[in-house]
């Protein structure tokens, strides 16, 4: 009897060994898994706002053919993707295809995505089913009509235009470190959603930079009321101008001595690239430091400082010069530098200088606020100015902006402003910064 008790206790030991061997694996997989997750910018999307619960959905989102809602995408078995099998979500995130086979549409970005490595998916799977608090909480239909919203007309679509999934092979001739950041850009990062512009069928023009320059070139058309810039070398309105030190420190903290994040980018920051590695920061800025510009004939803002020397003398009589003064100055500064990682510089901002001026309309009508992280843990506000200026005085005031200190971008006039303060995700924004419950001056509408 002792000696069949003794294997039995040998192999009871074994057993246990390889599971806390495995328990080990799962733990460390689900924490990859949750990085990962955080470098894909997940929680973002698929949380509605603030005061809404991790995962669950819900979140608003504006296309030009009506509102969708995010999905709920918390392990919850009845409300979630808790019933989901590997295969059911590589093939919702690579393929675009839920688990009942409609496609999903291309808000969630799997065009991007399609090039994610598949032990990457199996580890953001073991984060999504173990490491995820499940959240009961129902899918919102959408507020697209009939009969633009029906499914069927999206998978012809996705044949079209979605890449096959197939993992990411690294050029094995290149700088490990930029693949490393190629990978995370075209893929994970998904930079392309919002950074490349979109044909009249909306599908991004270019997926990397191996289609053409019009990767990364920045939106064609507002998303949710901002523009995306440039993310290439263009001089005027790119990252031309830009060290890869000052990109590696304004993707970890929102913030660097040229400028401040602000506007969706505000979220990216806050929950995805904060939380990722120095190496990993580093690698998406070099890689982004190689693309060439679109337009190489942008020369980068002259040095010019007629426009300070005349406010410092008192002249404000070049038009929007009183405004900028009255509103601006104090934390801009008169010479359109601005305060170092505080107050950004107007002067030469590749934001300030976009052929689309709806952002800075946009920044000028909200405010912002500055998100508090890692390594800049103070929020810095901007106040709206929606509420005292008419749409007149913005676009007067944006077009001494675009003018002065050697920015050179073409004029606005007011009814520029009145379609960015109409526009449906402006209002939503206003109500967000409190500004919506504060009268339009008197002339808002003249």
């Amino acid at each position: 009897m002792m000696k069949a008790f003794v294997p039995a206790l040998v192999l009871s030991a074994l057993s246990f060994s390889v599971w806390a061997q495995d328990a080990t694996v799962s733990s460390e997989l689900i924490k990859r898994g949750e990085y990962l997750a955080r470098a894909g910018d997940c929680v973002a999307c698929h949380t509605n706002g603030k005061s809404g619960k991790e995962f669950a959905g819900g979140l608003a989102m504006e296309t030009p053919i009506g509102t969708i809602y995010s999905t709920n995408i918390s392990p919850d078995k009845k409300t979630g993707i808790g019933d989901y099998s590997f295969e059911d979500f590589d093939n919702a995130v690579r393929k675009g295809v839920a688990k009942n086979g409609a496609t999903l549409y291309p808000a969630m970005p799997y065009p991007s995505f399609a090039l994610v490595k598949e032990d990457d998916m199996r580890a953001m799977y073991a984060y999504f089913m173990h490491g995820v608090q499940p959240v009961e909480q129902a899918n919102k239909d959408s507020d697209i009509p009939w009969p633009l919203s029906m499914r069927w007309p999206l998978s012809i679509w996705r044949g079209m235009f979605a890449p096959t999934p197939a993992d990411f092979v690294a050029d094995a001739k290149a700088d490990p470190v930029i693949e490393r950041g190629r990978y995370l850009v075209e893929g994970l990062g998904h930079c392309g959603a919002c950074h490349t512009p979109r044909s009249i069928t909306m599908q991004e023009k270019s997926l990397s930079n191996n289609d053409g320059d019009n990767y990364l070139s920045g939106s064609n058309a507002p998303i949710d009321g901002w523009v995306a810039s440039s993310l290439r070398g263009d001089q005027k309105d790119g990252l031309g101008t830009w060290s890869e030190a000052e990109l590696t420190e304004f993707l970890k903290t929102g913030r660097n001595d040229k400028s401040i994040v602000f506007g969706g980018m505000s979220d990216v920051v806050e929950h995805s690239l904060q939380y990722l590695s120095d190496e990993d920061l580093t690698a998406i800025s070099r890689y982004l430091k190689t693309l060439p510009p679109k337009d190489g004939k942008q020369q980068a803002a002259p040095a010019e400082d007629n426009v300070a020397k005349d406010l410092w003398r008192g002249n404000d009589s070049k038009p929007g010069a009183a405004l900028y003064v009255d509103n601006c100055a104090a934390c801009h500064r008169t010479d359109g530098v601005g305060y170092k990682r505080a107050f950004p510089a107007l002067k030469g901002n590749p934001v300030v200088q976009t052929d689309d001026a709806t952002s800075l309309i946009h920044i000028v009508l909200t405010g912002n606020t500055t998100p508090a992280v890692k390594g800049a843990v103070s929020n810095i506000t901007m106040p709206p100015f929606g509420w005292r200026l008419n749409d007149q005085q913005v676009a007067d005031v944006v077009n001494f902006i675009r003018s002065s200190w050697g920015n050179s971008a073409k004029p606005i006039d007011a009814s520029d402003v009145a379609g960015v303060r109409k526009d449906r995700s402006m209002i939503r924004n206003e109500k967000e910064m409190g500004s919506a419950e504060v009268p339009d001056h008197p002339d808002a509408n003249k």
